[in-house]
């Protein structure tokens, strides 16, 4: 038994055994958690202020991923041609300000709803650099045969951190309340702990990344930057393992993907939980997420796995619709999580692994563009479909956001890939 998991945890955190890959996963880790944090006061604090409108929640996701949409491609390009840890050390120190922003103004009681979105909207477009120059650098440190698990285990960070993050959420806003609304449970500025936090989580993040040593890589052409753009989508049109898995990604973006206006909106208006049970049925996504990333990280095979999580999504979120509790509604977030992890996991290595170095960034872009991009489409497609206010409710607002899912699944599913393209090894 102890032999077996020593082979288990072996295989399973195998790419940690790249030191420089080891210390960059360990400060995402320990960020992430004040992140998550910062999320789940934010999506609270936006119900707080408009007594529990799921319109607001769908507008706040707009503002913060419209950026993505607007600029990942040009992103892209920019990661294609300037040194990566430059571009990383600009976003980390613009997302602490934001941080600290949102800390003051809730401390004070000054915040509004606009507020909100103009300093979601600055973080978001920091993100529209952040997430591609992320995502590109996990063939930095570790050799190609190791990427699927290096894929898998930052997923399982973002999710060890989300789970510990949010559920800490309810404990922080806890201490918050006596430590800076003077023990009145109601007054919201108990809602800037939580960001207070976050800021101080981002100096070790900032310490390694200008610290570690990056290598050096091709460049892109520096002649025409659209030149640039259209080079890397001509690169995807033309290569159906990663167009199509683009297209189910962006799918599922647009419908069942968005547990960031589902989650808090069932818990809030449904359930009617508070912080504590808010920060519960959040971590139990994010649990389920975390097993999903540990199976990918074990059993990595991207091609099947991306199929099988695609329907473990779909099938879960038809569940959580019809779940009377919250407290039944815990294992089936485990689900939703686990199947939603399984799917981006998979999408990810699968295009990581299909494309060249040289134009690693502009593809990363254009997937953040399907995945993060399709957010604000897609945070109001959700926030309209299950508010009480609309004719079918939230719980068959869900089920029809689920059925959209698994239709685009269906319809893509002979079209996704069996086999990866041969590319220059990085």
């Amino acid at each position: 038994m102890t032999a077996s998991l020593r082979n288990w945890a072996a295989s399973t955190f195998a790419a940690l055994q790249h030191p420089n890959f080891r210390r960059y996963w360990i400060s995402q880790l320990l960020s992430l958690v004040g992140s998550w944090m910062q999320t789940t006061a934010q999506q609270y604090l936006v119900l707080e202020l408009t007594d529990g409108s799921s319109a607001a929640l769908g507008w706040v996701t707009v503002a913060q991923f419209m950026p993505s949409l607007l600029f990942s491609l040009f992103a892209g390009a920019v990661i294609d041609r300037v040194p990566r840890r430059r571009v990383l050390l600009i976003t980390q120190v613009v997302l602490m300000f934001t941080a600290l922003a949102l800390g003051i103004t809730t401390h004070l009681g000054i915040v509004t709803l606009p507020m909100v979105l103009g300093i979601a909207f600055v973080a978001g477009m920091a993100n529209a650099f952040d997430m591609p120059a992320r995502q590109s650098m996990v063939v930095d440190f570790v050799p190609r045969d190791s990427v699927p698990n290096a894929v898998a285990l930052n997923s399982l960070s973002f999710n060890v951190s989300r789970t510990v993050g949010q559920a800490l959420f309810g404990v922080v806003a806890a201490l918050g309340v006596r430590l800076l609304a003077g023990g009145n449970e109601d007054n919201l500025s108990r809602l800037a702990f939580p960001y207070y936090l976050n800021v101080l989580s981002f100096f070790y993040v900032i310490y390694v990344i200008a610290t570690l040593p990056f290598p050096e890589r091709e460049m892109a052409p520096s002649d025409s930057m659209l030149e640039n753009v259209k080079e890397g989508l001509r690169y995807v049109r033309r290569t159906p393992a990663v167009r199509n898995v683009m297209l189910l990604v962006g799918a599922l973006s647009l419908t069942t993907v968005n547990f960031n206006v589902i989650i808090p909106y069932f818990a809030r208006v449904v359930y009617g939980q508070r912080e504590g049970g808010f920060g519960l049925l959040s971590a139990a996504f994010g649990i389920g997420a975390m097993a999903g990333a540990l199976w990918q990280a074990s059993k990595p095979n991207p091609l099947r796995n991306l199929r099988v999580g695609s329907l473990i999504l779909a099938a879960s979120a038809a569940l959580l619709a019809f779940t009377p509790s919250p407290l039944l509604a815990l294992p089936v977030l485990a689900v939703c999580g686990f199947g939603m992890l399984s799917l981006l996991v998979s999408a990810n290595s699968t295009v990581q692994l299909s494309i060249p170095d040289e134009l690693r960034g502009r593809v990363m872009s254009l997937y953040t563009f399907v995945l993060a991009g399709m957010g604000p489409p897609g945070a109001l497609i959700a926030s309209k479909l299950i508010s009480r206010e609309w004719v079918l409710g939230p719980r068959w607002g869900l089920v029809t956001l689920a059925g959209l899912g698994l239709a685009a699944t269906l319809l893509l599913w002979r079209h996704l890939p069996r086999s990866f393209p041969n590319v220059k090894r990085p």
